[in-house]
């Protein structure tokens, strides 16, 4: 069997374009609207057991029906469940080689996926290309279903670039440090398409902790007035840092939506089928007009916030040991063994293609060329500055004092 390098290829257009569309009906949108208000109904708050979410698979790789979100799945092939297993495998080896390459001081910080890669594989897929989406920083498998090449994403973390790639050629755009900032920027392009008249929508990326901030805020109300086709992705890691969902809200996240006029939906994060037809469905409104839509992702964050950051002084051991009970790796393939829909040679072979991308981004890292160290000093104003012309000559003397040290011995 050859695999083809996802990285290298162009994101594959949603099943959802050319069948779910077209499967659904009317009765389904409005099925599914239902159904998130419904949800929104059943679902406990924070402090109350566990949350009801939609779900396709089960922890233990079962498949469940569900009447309104199965038509956006019902024409997915084995080829392509073992595509979806491919690319969260796949994206969690690069995640696991850059967290090893910042531990071994080739990169200044990274921020982690691990136990996300059901939710950002299915949420990805889901788009189609002509899509646009807006990333934080912590979605590695979203580039990778957009075919940005992993390497690229390392060179701000390594300090030799602001963001390694075009925005326009995947329609994907630069990692965003400022938390929840890049709401307002899919928002404000979502209304530009919408004016343009374009059959495409928007997704934006953020974590349960950006959803405090101001600007997700004023995203969801702008995206309400007016009607923008952005769907807001919100993956619930259950930490903002250090500090739980339960401190930050008093309602499931899910539930905002409808203060500001919009549906929201609470999916299963581990669950790569669920997440793909929640996303495939809220895309769907998105591009019919009917406005902005907000997705929760329930998942869990099993490593740290970022490298700089050390879990085990605010979560407890057996948290995370039941998260990693519904790893959503090891919930895809007990399906798709059961199903019959993947042998020992896919794995095998999936694994020989996990080590070669391991040992490519190394490379890569190692072999990223130092930037200028003047490059600070260019595009601060149009014209110029006197003030920025003295800076560069004394950061120019304070350079070079390290070679006339040198010289002197």
């Amino acid at each position: 069997m050859t695999v083809e390098s996802t990285a290298a290829r162009k994101p594959r257009r949603s099943a959802g374009t050319k069948s779910a569309a077209s499967a659904s009906t009317t009765g389904t949108k409005s099925a599914a609207s239902r159904s998130a208000g419904a949800a929104a109904k059943k679902s406990p708050g924070a402090t109350g057991g566990e949350p009801e979410l939609i779900q396709l698979l089960t922890p233990e790789g079962k498949r469940v029906k569900d009447a309104t979100y199965d038509p956006y799945v019902a024409d997915i092939t084995p080829e392509e469940l073992r595509g979806l297993y491919r690319d969260m495998v796949l994206s969690r080896r690069f995640d696991a080689e850059a967290t090893s390459l910042q531990r071994q001081g080739e990169l200044g910080l990274w921020a982690s996926m691990l136990g996300q890669e059901a939710a950002q594989i299915g949420s990805g897929r889901a788009t189609r290309d002509d899509d646009y989406v807006f990333p934080t920083y912590r979605e590695h498998g979203v580039a990778w279903c957009r075919g940005v090449d992993p390497t690229n994403l390392l060179g701000m973390f390594r300090g030799v670039n602001n963001g390694g790639w075009d925005p326009n050629s995947n329609n994907f755009h630069l990692y965003t440090i400022v938390i929840g900032s890049q709401t307002l920027h899919a928002t404000g392009y979502a209304m530009g398409i919408a004016k343009d008249g374009a059959d495409s929508a928007v997704i934006a990326y953020f974590g349960d902790g950006a959803s405090s901030q101001g600007d997700v805020l004023e995203a969801f109300n702008f995206g309400a007035v007016y009607n923008a086709p952005v769907v807001f992705f919100c993956q619930n890691n259950q930490w903002a840092i250090s500090e739980p969902t339960e401190r930050q809200m008093r309602v499931p996240l899910y539930q905002r939506a409808q203060g500001f006029g919009f549906p929201g939906v609470r999916v299963d994060g581990n669950d790569v089928l669920a997440s793909l037809a929640v996303t495939r469905w809220a895309l769907e409104r998105a591009r019919n007009g009917e406005g902005p839509t907000l997705v929760e992702a329930y998942t869990y964050r099993m490593g740290a916030h970022t490298t700089s950051d050390d879990p085990t002084k605010y979560r407890a051991d057996e948290e995370r040991e039941a998260w990693e009970a519904k790893d959503p790796i090891l919930r895809l393939r007990a399906y798709l063994v059961a199903a019959n829909h993947a042998d020992e040679g896919f794995f095998a072979e999936l694994e020989a293609e996990s080590e070669a991308l391991g040992k490519r981004v190394r490379e890569a890292v190692r072999a990223m060329p130092d930037p200028d160290d003047f490059a600070i000093f260019e595009n601060v104003y149009a014209d110029g500055h006197a003030l920025v012309d003295e800076e560069r000559a004394q950061f120019a003397a304070y350079q070079a004092s390290f070679t006339d040290a040198g010289e002197g011995k």
